[in-house]
Formats: structure tokens, sequence, C-alpha cells
């Protein structure tokens, strides 16, 4: 976002391409013929509900479907603000902290998920989704179910799930006469990546998150460390952040960027490095499932050119993260009937047949339902990385993720409220490193003082 506010695109015939050129930053208003930032003024007998987003190309792909959802219910207008991550996290928590009622659907993440259910932010939507038949609750993937769930209660509709994987240019490999483990190390990895690095041609040997954020950076990190043997926190909560295998494998990554990743690496998130990735400019790619769908559309450059791999490991048998984008409803919402109706056609079985047919099988949101992966269509298309992509999801554990026991649920991120902060705080610090602003001994000391001072809060929030 700009200082001025998003920028509003006017009317749906205005589409975003998704990748390849590079994607939009920041927020753009997708409309029904009418402009405006936020809410627009309402018809008579029509509901009109504002949906938050993040920008990527899953809900980029759903904007352009908006038609048919209101073609069924003509009494509802569907207005989608679209934001970057780290934007949208912070617009959507200020708005259900405050009982704002601004958004009526918000894009949440499995972390916020069960803390906002807990919190009431959230409409319990177990109900309103498993009384119909249609919709199948019981097809959900028990994993991403559970992640967006508080007390085996539903408070948001998974959208799209992921782990994560390894991606690899294999014509590249070819090339160079590189070969890839099937279960690689992270040291066969950095190995790998500066053979494959060719700065002077414009390419990386590998891309890796470096944009802060305790879900840009955070993410990719947090799911190393796990391998490396550290955490962020021990059993009775102390921070351990500057020690162990918190800070090999911050190490690890930070010279794994410097060595061979690509430049300017702090401008670098999920949606940069699958741009760079995607029009050839670097060899391999450490991220999410997600993106396979995307690598392998049919206006990919790079479609039938890249393989994948299981999450690379150091002290642990797997290494991928868990996390869903999921449809919530705001509890402040004056239009929670609405809302809920768009949310039950955008995570239903009949939504995913849509996407198939209007958009693509390869442009399926993967990771949320059984059944996706039964599609003959889509094993067609997924045949590289579907059976992979449903394989790492079901072996995720995340009460136990890593090499120590942990007082938290969760693989990449830490399912206190405190976290958001922290996690933030902390990969500005790593980002400094990146930039060579500080050491990473530095960034570290910085990073477990923001962690204790979590961890404080955490420990008089729960009286232990």
């Amino acid at each position: 976002m700009d200082e001025n506010g998003p920028r509003v695109d006017r009317g749906r015939d205005v589409k975003m391409k998704k990748v390849f050129p590079v994607l939009l930053a920041g927020a753009v208003l997708t409309t029904s013929g009418c402009a405006g930032f936020g809410r627009l003024g309402e018809q008579a007998g029509v509901t009109t509900i504002t949906v938050a987003t993040v920008n990527n190309s899953q809900m980029q792909d759903m904007s352009e479907l908006i038609d048919d959802f209101e073609a069924a219910h003509p009494d509802i207008r569907v207005n989608m603000l679209f934001m970057e991550e780290n934007d949208l996290r912070a617009a959507i928590t200020k708005d259900v902290a405050t009982g704002g009622g601004q958004y009526d659907v918000m894009t949440v993440g499995s972390y916020e998920v069960p803390i906002w259910g807990q919190n009431g932010w959230l409409r319990d939507l177990t109900d309103d989704l498993g009384s119909d038949p249609d919709y199948d609750l019981d097809d959900l993937i028990g994993p991403i179910r559970e992640a967006a769930s508080y007390e085996d209660r539903l408070y948001a509709a998974p959208f799209y799930g992921e782990s994560s994987f390894l991606m690899y240019r294999k014509d590249i490999f070819e090339e160079l006469g590189l070969q890839i483990p099937d279960n690689p190390t992270w040291d066969e990895v950095a190995q790998l990546a500066e053979q494959a690095n060719a700065p002077e041609e414009g390419r990386a040997g590998i891309c890796m998150r470096g944009k802060p954020g305790w879900g840009e950076t955070g993410a990719v990190l947090g799911s190393m460390v796990n391998t490396f043997g550290g955490q962020w926190y021990d059993m009775e909560w102390n921070a351990t952040v500057n020690t162990g295998g918190f800070a090999e494998a911050t190490n690890f990554y930070v010279d794994l960027v410097r060595n061979a990743g690509e430049a300017d690496p702090v401008s670098y998130g999920f949606t940069e490095c699958l741009n760079l990735f995607g029009q050839g400019g670097a060899a391999m790619w450490y991220d999410a499932t997600s993106a396979a769908g995307q690598l392998e559309s049919d206006d990919s450059p790079v479609q039938g050119e890249v393989g994948y791999v299981p999450a690379p490991v150091v002290e642990t048998e797997q290494a991928g993260w868990l996390w869903s984008w999921n449809l919530g409803v705001n509890a402040a919402s004056t239009k929670q009937e609405a809302a809920t109706e768009f949310v039950k056609w955008a995570t239903s079985p009949e939504y995913l047949q849509l996407v198939g047919e209007e958009q693509g099988w390869s442009n399926l949101p993967p990771g949320t339902r059984e059944s996706t992966y039964e599609l003959p269509e889509y094993q067609e298309v997924s045949s590289a990385y579907g059976p992979l992509t449903e394989q790492v999801i079901s072996e995720v554990d995340p009460a136990h993720p890593g090499v120590l026991p942990q007082p938290w649920v969760g693989v990449q991120y830490v399912s206190i409220p405190e976290f958001q902060d922290v996690g933030n705080q902390a990969t500005q610090a790593f980002a400094d490193a990146f930039a060579g602003r500080k050491t990473t001994a530095e960034a570290l000391d910085e990073a477990q003082r923001i962690a204790e001072r979590g961890a404080a809060q955490q420990r008089q929030e729960t009286g232990q």
C-alpha cells in the first residue's frame, strides 16, 4: 500500500497478471462496476460484502469468478480488496481487535484462526458448513482442518493448504551436469546452489525469502530451524534464538543467500521469488508447495522444466511446514449471513470444479480436500507435484515438528498472540544481516532480546 491508500481498479474487466511479469504490489479493489475504497453504495435488496485478501494468484483467480457467485446469489455483491501479505495482516488484525467490522470476509492464516476463534473475533462456521451435505466437511484434509479450528470447531474455511518443498530447474541441472538427491540435506543444497550460481548470466543458485515478516522470511527460517535442532522457546518459555540450532540455521541461511542467492534478498518474499524462478532467474527455490500449480500453468515459461523434492533436512526426517490460507467471517460484520454464503461457495467442491473448467486444472487451490487429488483432470496436470504435495502435508506433525519438544502447536510459527510482533521484529533484524547492516551474531542477539520480551508477556498472561 502506498501512503495514499490502495489503488482502485474500476470494473472487473481490468484483470491483473498472475506472474510473469511481476505481480502488482500493494492493494487493489476489484468491484462490480462501481469504484471507491472499502464499501460501495448499497442497492435496494442487495447486500454488498467486502473481502480482504492476500495478493496472490489463487485469490486473483477467485476475483475473476465472482460473476458466477453473484449470478447464483443476485442479492449479494462482492468487493475484493487485495493487499500485500504484511499489509493484510496489519489491517485485518487492527479491524478485528477493535471490533471495527470494516471487512466482512478476511483471508486469515492458520496462525490466526485458533487465536482469533478463542477471542471471539471469527464466526463459528462448523454448523453453517456441516449442515450442507454438498459442502462435504469430512472431505477436508485432517491437518488442514485442524489448523483452521479451535476446540474442534471450524472458525474459518480452508481455501488452500500447503507445506514446503524444494523446486529446481531440470534443464539447468542437466546442462550443468548436476543431480539433486531424492531427499536432499541443506548442505547438499548449498553445494548445488553455489555450483548453479551464475550472477554474470543473471541467474542465482537459489532464491530464498529475505523480506521481513514472520510469514515471509520467518516461515522459511522457522522450518529450517526445526530441522537444525533449534526452536524459538524451550518448554519453560525461555527464548533460545541466539544459541544452538536456531543460531546455526540462521547463520546457514544468511551465508547461503550471500554466497548463492538472489541480489537484494531483503526485497524478496514469496511473490518475488515466484517471479524470479518462473522467469529463469534462479536454479532452485525452497518455498510453498502451492507455487507448483502456477509454475506448471499454461502461461508459465518454465512449464515442464521444474523438478520437485521434499524439504531439505539436517537432523529430522522431514522438514516441511504446514500452512493454510482460510476465509473467515468477521464476528463484527453486520453482514455475516451473506459473508458466510460467499465463504461456503469459495471453499466448496463446486468452486474447485469451476476453477478447473474455467481457468485450467493446474490452477485449482491445492491442499485442502482429499477429493482434489482424486480428480482425473487434476491428477493429469499435477503428476509432477500433486502426489508429493499430498504426501508432505500428511507427514507434518505440528505438535512436534523438530528435534526438541515445544509448548505450542505450530511448525514455522509460535501459536501465541505475541509471536506476530516477535516474528516481525526479529526478521527485520535478520534482514539487516542479509543487507550487511549487522553481523548475523548481532542480529541473533537482537532477536533474542525481542523473543525474551515476548516470552515475558506470554508468561505473565498465562500465569507461568
